[in-house]
């Protein structure tokens, strides 16, 4: 009877077990799936690739490529102290640093062990087969210009995500939307299956820029070989498109490696041709004379007494480099002077002037999108001592970037129409008419003086082509608020002058004085070389073929009598073609305007 009654209770327990196991798993397991699901199956992201940049036409110039970032279950790993020495020599990091590590992430299941490394790196450190180690993939960013773009494109952090530059501005675009899926890990952390697609990824859009990859690789070389030959601490070079305020090279010195971001100074990342205003020196000078030339008060030919050389305003004296004596309107700005401008200056009223200059957008930020555009400085002419309106006319007293100087000039060569620059091709800037388009193409035609005999730049003469510009040198600021003898170096052009294509503005900073530092000297030569490569580049026709024609025979004949020639040109064996001879340099504009 007792082994009948310890059989029925046995069955009895054995029943309301199997009952209580068929309840859980089968009526009532939504708790226990859970649990079990929470241990096993993981929700992970599908990473996806950013959106490449490439120049105008198609060249890549920012690429993501697939890597691998290994991490662990700190839980995991813990168990198992033995393993970690392994570890730690396949990552490459000192054993105290990963135990530090571990143990901060004690309470975690996740944290990277080594991120954004090779694929095959990351193979061997998983074939280790140490508990609770995995890898996943990531994307890093590769830029095969260099440093040549690294302050237009900036550079993505470590998470793929843009820190400056274009790389910023456009991160939103470029990103893309990772995805998600759920997956069934092993004990180890290693994913045996996966589940489900919770979402697809969307990989980033690519973006086409404005920039010419061989302009800016010229702009870049040149700027460099400037601030070599004349001991520069910094320079900048903006080239626009004249047309559609394409930005079609922006480069700065010094510069970075945008691959290897954390190795440069933190100084080197400004943009400087967006970022830093300066003081635009005489390159102000041809906005003087269409300011006066649109309200009627001067003409091109209107003599201008430049005599003794200097002159007294109040307490302060203008001074210019040299006596230039009687000069017209046109000589003024090629002979850069100071005291031509100011005369001309004097003629408008305080309102009318600070509005014009405005109008090209000096005092206001360009609007080209870029991170961090300056806006310059232009007081409102309520604020403007007895001096401030001379000075200004000659490019002191206010202050702009070298976008803004470059911006200004391509609107004079587009026949008036100021065009907001922009960075994105396709993407055209709003334009307004600023100036009349004759009056416009008086003006260039003024500074086409400046790089012909006579001026002072005829450093910037390109053989073929007629070239308009204006020269610069400007004193920087000291510590005491004074001005020291210490310059920027300006030259601002455009060319063709026939059928404007280009324009261009390079500033470099406190060039050695010993080795010449007035801007038809130190600029004027990397405009030339950066032009003379564009329109060879973009096939731009000449516009002086007479001089082109003149400077070949000159170079097959030189200077010798037409018999001679003739002789030459006859003989079995002509002579090696000459190189014509470098052209003259001139004497800049004054660069200490005021004295007191």
């Amino acid at each position: 009877m007792r082994l009948l009654g310890l059989g029925a209770v046995m069955g009895l327990c054995s029943f309301a077990l199997v009952a209580r196991a068929f309840y859980i798993q089968v009526v009532d397991n939504e708790f226990y799936v859970a649990q079990g699901q929470a241990r096993s199956l993981r929700e992970i992201p599908i990473p996806t690739s950013r959106g490449m940049i490439t120049d105008r036409n198609g060249e890549p110039l920012a690429v993501s490529t697939p890597v691998e970032s290994v991490w662990g279950n700190p839980q995991e790993l813990l168990k198992a102290p033995d393993r970690l020495p392994q570890l730690a020599e396949a990552l490459g990091v000192p054993l105290d640093v990963l135990q530090r590590k571990l143990g901060q992430k004690a309470g975690k299941e996740f944290v990277y062990l080594k991120r954004r490394i090779n694929p095959d790196e990351a193979r061997r450190i998983i074939a280790l087969g140490i508990p609770g180690v995995a890898s996943q993939r990531e994307y890093r960013r590769f830029y095969p210009q260099g440093e040549a773009l690294a302050h237009v494109l900036g550079f993505t952090n470590i998470d793929d995500e843009g820190q400056e530059g274009l790389e910023l501005a456009f991160d939103e675009w470029l990103r893309g939307k990772p995805g998600a899926k759920r997956v069934l890990r092993d004990g180890r952390g290693r994913i045996i299956e996966s589940v489900d697609l919770v979402r697809p990824a969307e990989a980033g859009r690519d973006l086409t820029l404005t920039i010419d990859r061989r302009i800016q690789f010229l702009a870049h070389r040149e700027l460099r070989n400037a601030l070599l030959r004349t001991g520069a601490s910094s320079g900048s070079a903006v080239v626009l498109d004249v047309g559609t305020g394409e930005v079609l090279a922006m480069s700065n010195l010094p510069t970075f490696n945008p691959n290897a971001v954390g190795t440069a100074d933190r100084d080197a990342h400004r943009n400087r041709a967006v970022t830093d205003v300066l003081e635009p020196g005489s390159t102000m000078k041809p906005i003087t004379v269409a300011a006066a030339l649109s309200a009627g008060l001067v003409k091109p030919n209107t003599p201008i007494d430049l005599s003794p050389g200097w002159m007294k305003l109040g307490k302060y004296t203008i001074r210019d480099h040299n006596n230039y004596g009687l000069q017209t309107v046109t000589g003024v700005i090629t002979k850069s002077s100071n005291i031509g401008a100011a005369k001309i200056a004097a003629r408008m009223d305080d309102r009318y002037f600070y509005d014009f200059v405005r109008k090209f957008g000096y005092g206001s930020k360009p609007g080209s999108g870029f991170p961090g555009e300056s806006s310059g400085v232009l007081a409102d002419p309520k604020n403007w001592n007895g001096l401030q309106k001379a000075t200004i006319s000659y490019g002191y007293g206010l202050s702009a970037t070298p976008l803004q100087i470059a911006m200004a000039y391509a609107a004079i060569a587009n026949g008036g129409t100021l065009t907001t620059p922009t960075f994105v091709k396709g993407e055209r800037g709003q334009t307004r008419q600023v100036l009349e388009p004759a009056i416009a193409h008086e003006v260039v035609k003024m500074m086409q003086t400046v790089t012909e005999k006579g001026g002072t730049a005829t450093q910037g003469a390109i053989l073929g082509y007629h070239v308009a510009g204006k020269t610069g040198t400007a004193r920087k600021f000291n510590a005491s608020g004074g001005y020291s003898r210490r310059y920027l170096s300006f030259f601002a052009g455009v060319v063709p002058v026939d059928n404007p294509r280009f324009a261009m503005v390079v500033v470099v900073d406190d060039p050695d004085p010993a080795k010449g530092y007035y801007g038809g000297l130190v600029s004027a030569p990397v405009f030339k070389a950066v032009m003379e490569g564009s329109l060879r580049l973009m096939d731009v026709p000449p516009d002086d073929i007479e001089t082109w024609m003149a400077a070949q025979d000159k170079a097959l004949h030189g200077d010798r009598p037409a018999a001679m020639q003739i002789a030459a040109t006859t003989s079995a064996a002509p002579a090696a073609p000459l190189q014509p001879a470098p052209l003259p340099i001139d004497a800049d504009d004054g660069v200490m305007a005021v004295t007191p």
